[in-house]
């Protein structure tokens, strides 16, 4: 179980009964962060590879021991230490699973605001790791905009406590440094969230629109209106179809998700005025009956009934410029489509911003022979990452980089950037014990 993540690769090497890395060498469940320190200061003494591993969520290696290291598990640390509800602050310990930590604080009214998909089968610690972003980041914010404050054991073993505060101006900020580090510097062991009170009312809209080139133009709207939808998810064609299915869409191809939350007098307001701009592009409004749906399912896998079919089905998460959107996207899917007979590739934007938004792009390759499937696996990524560095687009939104993606990573930062993280590294863990192989370190 500790050899891998739910990286779709090492699930495909499992579903034929092998191993893409092996087995670690042993695997450490402290309780402390005193223990965490002395497990880590002695791996250093003796240059063992150390793999930080929350619940194993992650889907592009990240958290993959199978060389012999020492994994370092961390659901043990999985209490709450304080719910501050007159700061909105709840501190926890990094291990603790992200559904049940939600669970609890909604039985106090109180809520992350942070909804990944993963939700139930991670971690906080991880959220950090990866610089996740949950569902509702449109609202809320994504993890780095939820966390105030947090505590971490470097390579060393020192602990370094980032104290919550509202803001600070006290020179680089660390919480920036260590989020999306994914165990390459240091590992989370406390964690210090904004929380907030479960919104008085939610108001769920699903829109039917002409295509998805109108639907970005929707979601800019919003965001260039100040709108802040608490879900804005626009899909499109391929993920659309089964999405419309018997509602009135009147020749529209794609659906647009929209919910608004907050006081009733706010809500309303927000939501009148996006169905206005959805209107004004052609959109119809369905309803609540596609929303509703897409709750019950919202932290459901897709790929396990994939692979168990024959198939071999990933995910790809970026983010562009509103401009570059719709070449990127069409140039992806001819790829995709490409690669081998059969493909399918769908896609739908979210996590929306004043300037752009995340494009998850999914694809699943037919049946065929293990090596083949390999094949055009790494031909579809390296195209779409190929086409998203040539466009300027980010090749990574909220899964982080892994094992996988680390290729990519230099052309991304730039050769100063990613050496400036280099030196990092260099400084906080001299003896590359911590994850190596993450980021490309």
């Amino acid at each position: 179980a500790y050899a891998r993540d739910r990286w779709p690769v090492a699930n495909h090497a499992m579903r034929e009964g092998s191993l893409v890395r092996g087995l670690p060498g042993a695997i450490v469940q402290p309780a402390t962060y005193e223990a965490v320190g002395a497990v880590l200061r002695f791996a250093g003494e003796r240059r063992i590879p150390v793999v930080p591993y929350g619940l194993g969520s992650g889907v592009l290696g990240g958290a993959a021991g199978g060389t012999g290291e020492l994994v370092l598990d961390l659901r043990r640390l999985d209490a709450v230490i304080e719910v501050n509800e007159r700061d909105g602050l709840a501190t926890v310990q990094a291990g603790i699973n992200g559904g049940q930590l939600e669970a609890l604080l909604r039985d106090r009214g109180l809520t992350t605001g942070h909804y990944p998909q993963s939700l139930n089968i991670s971690t906080v610690g991880g959220w950090l790791a990866c610089r996740g972003s949950g569902q509702s980041s449109s609202f809320y914010g994504s993890i780095e905009h939820l966390v105030a404050g947090a505590k971490l054991v470097t390579a060393a073993g020192n602990l370094i406590d980032i104290k919550a505060e509202p803001r600070r101006s006290t020179g680089p900020g660390l919480l920036d440094l260590f989020m999306g580090s994914e165990g390459t510097l240091g590992v989370f062991v406390e964690v210090t969230l904004r929380v907030f009170p479960v919104q008085a009312l939610e108001l769920r809209h699903a829109v039917a629109l002409p295509d998805y080139r109108t639907g970005l133009e929707v979601l800019r709207g919003l965001t260039r209106s100040g709108l802040r939808p608490a879900i804005a998810r626009l899909y499109d064609e391929h993920e659309s179809s089964y999405r419309l299915r018997g509602y009135p869409a009147e020749g529209r191809k794609v659906i647009c998700m929209l919910t608004f939350a907050g006081i009733p007098e706010v809500a309303g307001a927000e939501a009148r005025a996006a169905l206005d701009i959805a209107a004004a592009q052609g959109g119809i409004d369905l309803g609540e009956g596609p929303l509703l749906t897409w709750e019950r399912l919202r932290y459901d896998s897709y790929s396990a009934r994939h692979m168990a079919a024959g198939r071999f089905m990933d995910t790809i998460d970026v983010a562009a410029r509103w401009s570059v959107l719709p070449p990127l996207y069409e140039n992806a899917r001819t790829d995709v489509l490409a690669v081998a007979p059969g493909a399918e590739f769908g896609a739908h934007w979210s996590h929306i911003y004043p300037d752009g938004a995340c494009m998850y792009m999914s694809v699943v390759l037919p049946e065929a022979p293990p090596e083949l499937q390999r094949t055009w696996h790494e031909t579809a990524w390296e195209s779409v990452m190929r086409r998203c560095l040539d466009a300027g687009a980010t090749i990574g939104h909220h899964h982080g980089v892994g094992r996988h993606r680390a290729r990519w990573l230099r052309e991304e930062l730039g050769d100063a950037g990613f050496e400036a993280l280099v030196a990092v590294k260099k400084a906080l863990d001299p003896r590359g014990i911590m994850n190596p192989g993450v980021l490309g370190l």
